[in-house]
């Protein structure tokens, strides 16, 4: 039966099908509602025209959600989530409806199915500008940073990519940045894979929240363990928007306190990524590679002559060549990063011996 009605749905026609269908979402039999959501959903997944010709059936589907059996609202969540897959006026239309109460009460449930579907549903309907806010004020901001610490493997993923699309706008920042996302973020970042989409949201979430409150976001980067490295193997084998968003976040942490992360920077063995990017990432990223880097050579005690091939002046000396307008400089710069890379290495060579002679002390 699904099949056959499809294919009347499909081709513009069935309006009496449609009503009827949306007549059964509303009986007082739960199995009817159920098997009719599933209809839906199978309708509105394969004709993407339905989703407005079924744009009815979100207030009885919101419904199910509130009150109803665990299988009911599976099967209204699955149902709302095609509606509202690329349909912007679906979207709003279901956050108006009531649909957000409920999805944050099973983003809190011990059923990790429903706990996957509330967090894709968000994620869908926070892609919406107009539905940020209001999704913000129902109080889904803590819960979605909860789901990203102990959800499963897809709602966290799921969670991450919501908090993504919230922190587009401004006014949501801080409530996201006062929920302390940046540990279950970091942990994230540190087991996917650094080209991925995900990734790409990770960086872009760590990076706005630094811009918008420097000092607080990189406190809570440098607590935690690894967490510098995980965004410095984003700038070296993430994708192009990765490496960029990576980049800026590494740039906001030495401009909120130079003194303080130069040397945390410099210890993650940074510098051949940013020398890498400033030849080849983006107009974008190359800016902030080359700023990144005058931060990170300038130092405010006098040079030496000792310090002649020291990694500041090595990192001077290829940045200068980058910033010559001729392909000569160009190419020398890149000449230039094989003895950056290998000075790199030994620094941090060095500072992984310190780290085992004071852990050897401290035993």
């Amino acid at each position: 039966m699904g099949v056959s009605v499809a294919g009347e749905y499909g081709c513009g026609r069935g309006a009496e099908e449609v009503a009827e269908l949306l007549e059964r979402l509303r009986s007082i039999d739960e199995e009817c509602r159920i098997e009719a959501a599933r209809e839906i959903r199978w309708l509105t997944k394969t004709y993407l025209k339905n989703r407005q010709k079924f744009s009815g059936a979100v207030k009885p589907l919101v419904s199910m959600l509130r009150s109803g059996s665990q299988e009911a609202a599976q099967a209204a969540i699955l149902a709302l989530l095609n509606l509202a897959v690329k349909d912007e006026r679906n979207k709003i239309k279901i956050v108006d409806a009531g649909a957000l109460a409920p999805l944050c009460d099973f983003l809190q449930s011990p059923d990790s199915i429903l706990q996957e579907y509330a967090a894709a549903s968000l994620l869908t309907l926070s892609a919406s500008t107009p539905n940020k806010t209001t999704i913000c004020s129902a109080g889904a901001i803590p819960l979605l940073i909860t789901a990203l610490t102990c959800g499963t493997p897809q709602a966290k993923i799921d969670a991450a990519s919501a908090l993504f699309n919230l922190a587009t706008l401004p006014e949501n920042l801080s409530p996201i940045l006062n929920s302390h996302p940046i540990h279950p973020i970091i942990t994230l970042l540190k087991s996917i894979n650094k080209s991925s989409k995900t990734a790409e949201k990770c960086c872009a979430l760590i990076e706005s929240l630094l811009c918008f409150h420097m000092s607080t976001a990189a406190a809570a980067l440098t607590s935690v363990e690894g967490g510098v490295l995980a965004v410095v193997e984003a700038l070296e084998d993430g994708s192009v928007a990765s490496k960029e968003h990576a980049v800026g976040a590494l740039l906001a942490m030495c401009q909120s306190d130079r003194s303080r992360y130069r040397e945390v920077i410099l210890n993650e063995g940074a510098i051949p990524g940013l020398l890498e990017l400033t030849v080849q990432g983006t107009p974008a990223a190359q800016a902030k590679a080359r700023d990144l880097l005058k931060l990170l050579r300038e130092s405010p005690r006098p040079r030496t002559a000792l310090q002649a091939d020291t990694l500041e002046n090595v990192v001077c000396g290829i940045v200068s060549r980058i910033e010559s307008v001729d392909q000569t400089g160009v190419a020398m710069a890149k000449k230039m990063m094989a003895e950056m890379v290998q000075v790199s290495m030994e620094q941090s060579l060095r500072h992984l011996q310190q780290r085992a002679f004071f852990a050897r002390s401290d035993l």
